[in-house]
């Protein structure tokens, strides 16, 4: 509990000063559990869990690699009549219950321990990640093809984000078009521009081995990385309909056999890729995401992995996908229910607002989406920050915006303590007796810290107040804050000479001018 209230000297500018110089994290945390919203009955969810394994035992999942088959069909698998992999309800729910029920991504250096996530329960952190292919120009309002130095500086912005806990490609490298330079660029921006748990996607499978000397000497020595891993790797290894993606197929299947968290996403499309009807878009998505868990588990009994259902929704109209809306925050928030009901760790896409740039569209689907997912007890909320434009965009100023707006959902999830303490009914007797409020009550002053968060950039004065300082609109200080941060932190979580060594062993295109100030 804070000591702020006790100092009651100087007034109420040095309880600011004061109050600047704490962490608002005294009020909210990483992990803090969510679950409470439950969109679907007992009966719903038992009726999906059916529908899935029946569809997972009659249809099966086509286009299986020889390598699967060969692991597959030694274990229990079936090939149908028409060549699709099936799996028998027993032997689901036998790979189910056998299933990792959680695991932890570690932070690194002067945040290990401190910053890493226990994605287990029905724990909330929030991720970026989007791979989008255009960057926001606040200033223009225009949109260009983003870049590596992109994914530096997003990475960068989000290291001094308190409330984005995950660090994800948000953007992609359009300039740097080779597979193999891409992903170890990519990796390269990503670890020397923070020490949070990243998550990662590899355009070939034989990347990741290429890259675990990187990711060693990012985590301190050859062989720490797969001691602690500070990274999870994923991708989409079914293509909706019930398809298996070779490419990324490959990649979950070393990444389980090396015993790394296996991250991925099953975005099947109502209307266009699954069934119009929700429930239909739904049942389809748990039965792909309980496939990628067969393999896995096939492959290393027990091997992590997120349970991510990303069932997405169509503008039936056009047939375009929407992020935005409604039908997207429901479905998203019961694809994380079904997570629970099974006890494994999960993930979602959320944030995925249609709106261009960050307006009042953007404010509500974003809100909607997030809150819901959030409350569902999703353990990571992917999509996370400054995404626009049906994940084509992504903005530095939204990720700050967005980065203020998990600490509020935060303090949602953490709800209410109702203890003799806090009823304060002594202090309610003694108040109103005498001087008849509560301002400059030792309570209040007391949990100033311990029960309220205060925002950075949204606003709270007065009318009066605001339009003498110029009526500013929130997207002015939130463009000041990026800024501030942007202009001074320019980190090489390296270190000079891991950096000469990375450089001489991999085909680094970022200048090391481009990461100074």
């Amino acid at each position: 509990m804070s000591n702020v209230g006790r100092r009651r000297s100087g007034g109420r500018a040095a309880r600011t000063r004061t109050r600047a110089q704490l962490s608002q994290n005294q009020v909210i945390k990483p992990g803090l559990l969510g679950g409470r919203y439950q969109p679907l009955s007992k009966a719903d969810q038992l009726n999906i869990h059916r529908g899935a394994l029946q569809i997972l035992a009659r249809t099966g999942v086509s286009n299986a690699t020889q390598e699967l088959l060969d692991i597959a069909l030694l274990k229990g698998a079936k090939l149908s009549p028409e060549g699709r992999l099936c799996f028998s309800q027993q032997l689901m729910e036998d790979l189910i219950a056998g299933a990792a029920r959680g695991y932890v991504v570690h932070a690194r250096g002067g945040r290990a321990g401190i910053d890493d996530m226990d994605c287990s329960d029905t724990k909330v952190y929030y991720s970026n990640s989007g791979t989008a292919v255009t960057t926001y120009d606040a200033e223009a309002k225009t949109y260009r093809p983003s870049s590596l130095q992109d994914i530096y500086d997003f990475t960068r912005l989000v290291d001094r984000l308190d409330n984005i806990h995950m660090v994800g490609d948000t953007v992609l490298a359009c300039d740097v078009t080779d597979d193999f330079q891409h992903d170890m660029n990519m990796l390269y921006a990503m670890l020397s521009g923070t020490e949070k748990p990243l998550c990662l996607c590899f355009r070939q499978r034989e990347h990741l081995q290429a890259a675990l000397p990187m990711l060693d000497m990012a985590s301190g020595g050859e062989g720490q990385f797969l001691a602690k891993p500070s990274a999870i790797i994923g991708g989409c290894p079914i293509v909706s309909p019930l398809r298996f993606g070779h490419g990324n197929l490959g990649l979950m299947i070393d990444t389980a056999r090396m015993g790394l968290v296996t991250d991925l996403a099953v975005p099947p499309q109502a209307g266009a890729t699954s069934p119009a009807t929700l429930a239909g878009t739904l049942v389809q998505s748990v039965a792909e995401s309980l496939a990628c868990l067969a393999v896995v588990n096939l492959v290393n009994p027990g091997a992590p992995m997120t349970f991510a259902a990303w069932p997405f929704i169509t503008d039936l109209r056009t047939g375009s996908f929407t992020g935005g809306s409604g039908e997207q925050a429901l479905i998203s928030a019961a694809a994380i229910q079904m997570g629970n009901y099974y006890n494994l760790p999960t993930s979602v896409g959320c944030g995925m607002t249609d709106a261009k740039l960050p307006d009042a569209q953007y404010g509500i689907e974003k809100a909607l989406s997030y809150t819901l997912a959030a409350h569902a007890g999703a353990n990571r909320l992917c999509e996370f920050g400054g995404m626009l434009g049906s994940l084509m965009g992504c903005s530095f100023e939204s990720m700050v915006l967005d980065n203020e707006v998990a600490g509020m959902i935060s303090r949602t999830l953490r709800g209410i303590e109702v203890s003799d303490e806090t009823l304060a009914l002594d202090v309610i007797h003694q108040q109103t007796l005498d001087p008849g409020h509560f301002l400059g009550a030792k309570q209040t002053l007391d949990v100033m810290e311990s029960e309220y968060i205060y925002p950075d950039v949204f606003d709270r004065q007065s009318a009066d107040a605001w339009q003498k300082q110029g009526s500013e609109d929130v997207m002015i200080k939130v463009a000041q804050t990026t800024k501030a941060i942007m202009g001074v932190h320019y980190p090489n979580y390296f270190g000079a000479n891991n950096d000469r060594r990375i450089r001489a062993q991999y085909p680094i295109q970022l200048p090391i001018s481009s990461m100074q100030r």
